[in-house]
């Protein structure tokens, strides 16, 4: 049984390396190994249907992969505020996050709610859902 603190702790290493990541662009500039440490081998994330980065994601490789998408996408993206529900392994997090453009520059902020399961104190499942996923495509469309 993990202790609500030690699964504050996986997430908030976690969202640090992946706004590090993020801001250093991604592969080739950034190291992933400070994601990798956060994630179980069998992690598997799920991106909902119409947004831009949609699909399966699994394994470190995948996630490294998906990482490379939002990086290409995204010049940064910043956690405002979260809030975490901790029950055992399981985790809701509600988030404000900012998400700057790379193509445009042009800002979103938002809020993301993720459900995630922790194992063994890494991150095993995330499950994102954002508030407004068509505002999500309409800044990331160059115009």
């Amino acid at each position: 049984m993990m202790t609500s603190d030690g699964a504050r702790a996986v997430l908030e290493r976690f969202y640090a390396a992946e706004s590090a990541y993020v801001a250093a662009g991604g592969p080739g500039r950034a190291g992933f190994a400070e994601i990798a440490a956060c994630l179980h081998p069998q992690v598997v994330l799920h991106q909902a249907p119409g947004l831009p980065f949609t699909g399966e994601w699994r394994g470190a490789e995948g996630m490294e992969r998906f990482m490379g998408v939002m990086t290409e996408l995204w010049q940064s993206v910043e956690f405002l505020e979260q809030r975490h529900l901790v029950d055992d392994e399981r985790i809701v997090v509600v988030n404000e996050v900012r998400f700057v453009a790379r193509a445009s520059g042009r800002k979103l902020d938002t809020s993301l709610v993720q459900m995630m399961t922790v194992r063994s104190g890494l991150l095993f499942e995330i499950r994102p859902y954002y508030w407004d996923p068509a505002a999500v495509s309409e800044v990331l469309t160059p115009g």
